[in-house]
C-alpha cells in the first residue's frame, strides 16, 4: 500500500538521487536540498486554504500583464495599456479593475517551462511535474491516465487526509474534456481513485443549480444516514469474496462510500453549494456568468474549508486564441476576469479570508509574441508560448504591489530568473505549511518529493532574485 514517507533526510534522498532513483524521476528540482531560508518561513503555514484560477487554453502575456506598447505592431497587438497602482507598472486597457487593485497582488511575468502542448502543459500546470512516462506525438497519447503525478489536491488529499467530511479539494464548474481528449493533471494519477478530488460538473449561474448529491431525501435524517451506512459496511462485508469484483475495486467502491457519507453528513458543504445563500447584489458584484459565479462558489468553498479550490475559466481551450484574439479577450475574457476577481479580493479582504488563502491565477501557458493568421481564417491571433507567461498572486503572506521577473522586449523569454511550475508547486505546499522533505512513493517504489522545485521567495520578500 502507498504511503506518505517522512523520514527520507537530505542525505538520504541524495544517495538515492545518486543512484539514479529519484533524480530520473523528478524533473525542474532547482532547489532541493538548500538550506530553508528566512523567506522560505515568511510564507510557510500562512494558507489554510489554496484557490488555483485555471485560464484554460494560455492567455496572452502581451495582451494581459506583460505588454510591450515599444514593440512593432505585429508583436504589442491591438490593445493600450493602463497604468497601475504599482509606479511605472502597466496592464492591458481592458483591466481596469485590476489595475485598480495590484497593491494586492504580485504579478510574476517569468514563468516558463517546455510543454507547448494543452495536454502536457496542463498535467505540468496543475501537478508541478511533467507526464511520468514518454508520450507520443498523437493528442491520444497525452490523454489522462492514472500513470499519471497527482494533483495538487490529489497529493494534499494523500500526505494530509481530511477526517472532517470537507473534501481535500474541489474543483469547478467543468471537467476539461474536449471529444476523445481528456486533459491529465485533473484527478489523482497513480495514487487511485480514493484521493481524486471532487469534481462539480454544474454552471453556478445556472438558476437551478443545486448538488442532489448532497441533499438527503425526505424523511433521511443524519442519525438514520449513519444507520444505514452501518448495515451497508455488514452487507459489503458478507459480499466482499462473492461479488465478482477484484479486491482493487471492492477497495474503491468502499473509498467513494465513504467520500458520499462524508459529503452528505458534512453541513459546511451543503451550505456553501446554496447559491440562493448570496444577497442578489454580490452576486451582480462578481458577473451573471459562469466565470464570476464559479469565484463566488469558490469564495464560499473556501469558507466552508477547503484546502485546494480549482476554478476553471472556460472550457478547454476558452483562452486558446488562435483566432479573433483581441475579439475575444475585449468582448468577454477580460471584462468577466476583471470583473470577477474584482469582487472576489474584495470579498477576501473584507472578510480576512485573504490573509490565510493563497490565491493563484494562471494559465497552463501563455502565447507566442508574433501574431499570426492560421490558414483559411481572417482574424489573427496568437499560438501556444510556454518560454514565458504571466501569472497573479496573492495573498497568505505575499506581499502585493510588486512584479516579478522581467522579459525581453517581445515578452517571449525571460532575462530575468524564470519560475516553473515545480516552483510554483513548492510555493503552495510550502503556504500549506507541508514540510520539504515529504514524499509520496509511485507504483515501483520511487519517492517523489512534493516541494519539487524552489520556494518563489521574491512573493514574500519583494526582492527579486
Amino acid at each position: 500500500m502507498l504511503q506518505p514517507k517522512y523520514g527520507l533526510d537530505r542525505r538520504g534522498f541524495l544517495r538515492l538521487g545518486a543512484a539514479g532513483v529519484v533524480g530520473s524521476s523528478i524533473p525542474w528540482q532547482t532547489g532541493l536540498g538548500n538550506a530553508r531560508s528566512e523567506a522560505d518561513q515568511l510564507g510557510k503555514g500562512k494558507a489554510k486554504s489554496v484557490l488555483i484560477v485555471l485560464l484554460s487554453g494560455g492567455p496572452s502575456q502581451l495582451d494581459t500583464l506583460d505588454p510591450k506598447p515599444d514593440s512593432p505592431a505585429e508583436i504589442r497587438g491591438e490593445f493600450n495599456t493602463i497604468g497601475t497602482t504599482i509606479p511605472g507598472v502597466a496592464v492591458c486597457e481592458h483591466l481596469p479593475k485590476l489595475a485598480k487593485q495590484t497593491d494586492r497582488w504580485a504579478i510574476v511575468r517569468t514563468l516558463a517551462h517546455r510543454e507547448h502542448n494543452h495536454l502536457l502543459a496542463t498535467h505540468v500546470a496543475l501537478t508541478g511535474r511533467p507526464g511520468p512516462i514518454p508520450k507520443g506525438g498523437n493528442d491520444l497519447d497525452r490523454v489522462e491516465s492514472r500513470e499519471d503525478f497527482p494533483n495538487f489536491a490529489s497529493a494534499l488529499n494523500y500526505v494530509r487526509p481530511s477526517s472532517n467530511g470537507i473534501p481535500s479539494g474541489v474543483s469547478l464548474p467543468n471537467y476539461l474534456i474536449e471529444g476523445p481528449l481528456t486533459w491529465p493533471g485533473q484527478h489523482s494519477g497513480f495514487l487511485g481513485p480514493k484521493f481524486d478530488p471532487w469534481q462539480i460538473q454544474a454552471d453556478p449561474n445556472d438558476k437551478n443549480f443545486r448538488m442532489d448529491a448532497l441533499s438527503l431525501r425526505d424523511g433521511i435524517t443524519t442519525d438514520r444516514l449513519q444507520s444505514r451506512r452501518e448495515l451497508l459496511a455488514r452487507f459489503n462485508h458478507d459480499r466482499s469474496n462473492s461479488s465478482g469484483l477484484t479486491h482493487k475495486e471492492s477497495i474503491a467502491f468502499r473509498d467513494q462510500q465513504q467520500v458520499a457519507f462524508n459529503l452528505l453528513t458534512s453541513g459546511k458543504m451543503v451550505e456553501a453549494f446554496d447559491m440562493g445563500r448570496e444577497a442578489d447584489a454580490v452576486r451582480d458584484r462578481y458577473g451573471r456568468n459562469k466565470f464570476g459565479q464559479s469565484l463566488l462558489l469558490s469564495r464560499r468553498l473556501i469558507e466552508a474549508g477547503v484546502p485546494i479550490v480549482q476554478a476553471t475559466m472556460g472550457i478547454v481551450q476558452t483562452w486558446d486564441t488562435h483566432t479573433d484574439n483581441w475579439g475575444k479577450l475585449k468582448n468577454t475574457l477580460l471584462p468577466q476576469l476583471d470583473q470577477g476577481l474584482d469582487a472576489l479580493m474584495e470579498d477576501l479582504v473584507a472578510s480576512g479570508l485573504l490573509e490565510q488563502t493563497l490565491v493563484v491565477v494562471m494559465g497552463e501557458f501563455g502565447r507566442t509574441p508574433k501574431i499570426s493568421t492560421l490558414p483559411g481564417e481572417t482574424l489573427p491571433g496568437r499560438d501556444h508560448w510556454a518560454h514565458a507567461y504571466s501569472g497573479l498572486f496573492a495573498g497568505a503572506g505575499v506581499m502585493g504591489g510588486q512584479v516579478i521577473g522581467q522579459t525581453d522586449a517581445r515578452a517571449a523569454y525571460p532575462i530575468t530568473r524564470p519560475w516553473s511550475p515545480a516552483d510554483i508547486c513548492s510555493t503552495l505546499f510550502n503556504a500549506l505549511g507541508i514540510e520539504h522533505d515529504v514524499t509520496i512513493m509511485d507504483p515501483l517504489q520511487r519517492p517523489h518529493h512534493l516541494l519539487n522545485g524552489t520556494i518563489i521567495n521574491p512573493l514574500y520578500t519583494g526582492r527579486s532574485s
